[in-house]
């Protein structure tokens, strides 16, 4: 895997591997921490709460994470997150009480905020502007891995044996703080010393209400926002797709793992994509194919057709959140980068909140099938957000040209829309 030039010319492939496995620990323990709630006694109900817990946590902790990182160093929050990540597990296995469940799975995705967001600055601090949607693009690779293998292994763990859920799903937990723990060996040399002290010297405290009003930020998080959501939600509501349809547990299970895989191939070829069409282009076209295809899930197909639908609708979806993450990061004032890629994360927890709660409300009035149509009509916003951003950016940019011809305003506009559709190889300038 191709990385960037410099000091510790492999800490992308060692930040990418260190990723998986934490990514594997903390989706091989979410089902884990559903099968311990219902050993014991949990409903559905109790079950969404401790779900929403993982995520409602991290919300108020992720601004103060990213302020910290903006004025020093990344790296000290990869440790602190695997920590949390395998104690969160560890202890969620040991839980007796829902109360308790619900807490150590807080913890848990606490740990994954800690990680994620010292992980991307790292990315965004260290990497060129003309490699940024590379290396990013590498960087969730280790977040599609893990996502791919974890859930995969939770459900061998638990379903090992028969009438011990209890049993088995504490085994998984522990089993998953292991896997966490692995991440360790991967955690060193990551971060350029020069990176750090450059951060330090930046002390200017940009306001969080400038950061989202800066042109690019919101557009950014909301595909981020998304996107996450048509992947959860894909993740939670085909099995019920499946089961009203007659399609078997396992082939479902067959389904999701081809679309993880999509995501991965997509992830691969990010930078010929972006050659050829342009980030803003490639953010746009895909969401509008994606959530014409999330929409069309709902129909009745027969299962080879979906087979293909989840494919290509996985390959749309990989696009989105390595690419938001870039436009986050180049649209962003450049001391408070790692602040905004927090709001970038608090928003997706917001979504993983919000999502679930509105499908539901919207299965259990419309049926089935009406979240994908929901989620469809979320991700043709998003393509809307970056078809009217890339607009603007032409319409600001393109001189005035009164009195000197139609030809001559043509032929800037083209020129201004050329140089926003190919991927720059210069310095990205720092935002006004």
């Amino acid at each position: 895997m191709p990385v960037s030039q410099g000091p510790g010319r492999g800490w992308l492939l060692r930040l990418v591997i260190a990723f998986a496995f934490a990514q594997g620990a903390v989706s091989m323990a979410r089902p884990a921490v559903s099968y311990r709630a219902l050993s014991l006694g949990a409903d559905e109900l109790a079950i969404g709460v401790i779900a929403g817990v993982y995520a409602l946590l991290p919300l108020f902790a992720a601004v103060p994470l990213g302020r910290r990182t903006d004025h020093g160093r990344c790296a000290p929050l990869l440790p602190i997150g695997v920590v949390l990540i395998s104690g969160g597990c560890a202890l969620s296995g040991t839980a007796a009480s829902l109360l308790a469940l619900a807490a150590w799975s807080g913890v848990m995705g606490l740990g994954h905020l800690c990680f994620v967001i010292g992980a991307q600055s790292i990315v965004a601090r260290q990497s060129a502007p003309a490699e940024q949607d590379r290396n990013f693009g590498h960087f969730t690779i280790g977040a599609s891995l893990g996502q791919l293998v974890g859930p995969i292994a939770a459900g061998f763990v638990v379903s090992g044996q028969d009438g011990a859920m209890g049993r088995t799903s504490a085994l998984a937990l522990v089993v998953s703080a292991a896997v966490a723990a692995v991440s360790f060996g991967s955690l060193w040399r990551i971060e350029h010393r020069t990176s750090g002290g450059a951060a330090r010297e930046r002390r200017t405290r940009v306001p969080v209400h400038r950061i989202l009003r800066t042109r690019g930020v919101p557009a950014g998080i909301f595909i981020s926002l998304a996107v996450l959501c048509a992947t959860d939600i894909l993740t939670a509501y085909l099995p019920v797709i499946g089961e009203h349809r007659g399609i078997a547990p396992a082939t479902i299970g067959l389904l999701l793992s081809l679309r993880a895989a999509a995501t991965i191939a997509c992830r691969l070829v990010m930078t010929p994509m972006i050659r050829l069409l342009g980030r803003t282009a490639l953010m746009t076209v895909t969401c509008l194919l994606g959530g014409l295809l999330c929409a069309g899930v709902a129909l009745p197909v027969p299962v080879w057709a979906l087979a293909v639908m989840l494919a290509v609708l996985g390959f749309c979806l990989g696009v989105g959140q390595p690419l938001s993450m870039t436009t986050v990061v180049q649209a962003a004032p450049a001391e408070a980068r790692s602040t905004a890629l927090a709001l970038r994360l608090t928003g997706n927890r917001l979504g993983q909140v919000a999502a679930p709660a509105s499908a539901g409300l919207v299965a259990g009035v419309a049926g089935t099938a009406a979240p994908f149509v929901m989620l469809g009509g979320l991700l043709l916003v998003a393509a809307g957000l970056g078809t009217r951003q890339s607009s603007r950016r032409v319409r600001r940019e393109v001189p005035e040209v009164r009195g000197r011809g139609r030809r001559r305003a043509r032929e800037a506009a083209r020129s201004v829309q050329k140089a926003h559709t190919q991927p720059s190889r210069e310095t990205f300038p720092d935002p006004e």
